[in-house]
C-alpha cells in the first residue's frame, strides 16, 4: 500500500518534523507513507473574500497537481466526517481489500482547500471541529495512520 500526505507549506518546527519522522519510520513495515509539501500562496494579513478564494485555488492547483487519477483522496475538513480510530482503521483495510492501494490525504493551507480540491476528494475527513495549525495536523493525522495500521494488526499499541 502507497500512502501520501500532500500538504501546503514547510515544516518549521524541528519538533514537528521528528515526530512526522518518526511515524514514517514506523510505517515502513506496513506501507510506504511519504509526505508530499507544496508552497503556500504569500498573501496579506488581511484578504477579502475573494482574494481568499484566489489563494485557496492557486494552493488548490499546487495540490491536484501531486494528485493521480488513481488514487484514493482524503482531504481534511472541519465539516467532514469524524470517525473513530477503529472506525478509520477499518476504513483503510476495507480500501486496500478492495483494490485502492494508493491512498492520498491532503492537508489545506490556513486557509482551507479550494473547491476544486474538495469535489476531487473521494470522503472529507475531520479530526473534530477544533482548527489546528496544518503543521501540527500533519502529525496528527501521521499518528492516526500509524495507528489504523496497529489496530488492524492486532497490536497492543492502540490501547
Amino acid at each position: 500500500m502507497n500512502i501520501k500526505i500532500v500538504c501546503v507549506g514547510k515544516l518549521k518546527e524541528k519538533y514537528f518534523k521528528d515526530g512526522i519522522a518518526e511515524y514514517l519510520k514506523r510505517m515502513d513495515r506496513y506501507a510506504k507513507m511519504q509526505i508530499v509539501q507544496v508552497p503556500d500562496e504569500r498573501a496579506p494579513e488581511k484578504l477579502s473574500p475573494a482574494e481568499m478564494e484566489k489563494v485557496k485555488e492557486i494552493e488548490g492547483k499546487r495540490i491536484l497537481s501531486k494528485i493521480k487519477d488513481k488514487e484514493y483522496v482524503f482531504v481534511t475538513a472541519i465539516k467532514g466526517k469524524e470517525r473513530t480510530s477503529e472506525e478509520f482503521a477499518k476504513e483503510i483495510s476495507d480500501l486496500a481489500t478492495y483494490g485502492h492501494s494508493d491512498i492520498t490525504f491532503v492537508i489545506g493551507g490556513s486557509l482551507g482547500t479550494s473547491k476544486a480540491v474538495n469535489k476531487r476528494a473521494d470522503q472529507l475527513i475531520s479530526f473534530g471541529k477544533f482548527t489546528m495549525p496544518h503543521q501540527l495536523m500533519r502529525l496528527v493525522l501521521s499518528e492516526q495512520i500509524y495507528r489504523a495500521f496497529m489496530i488492524n494488526n492486532g497490536s497492543p499499541y492502540h490501547k
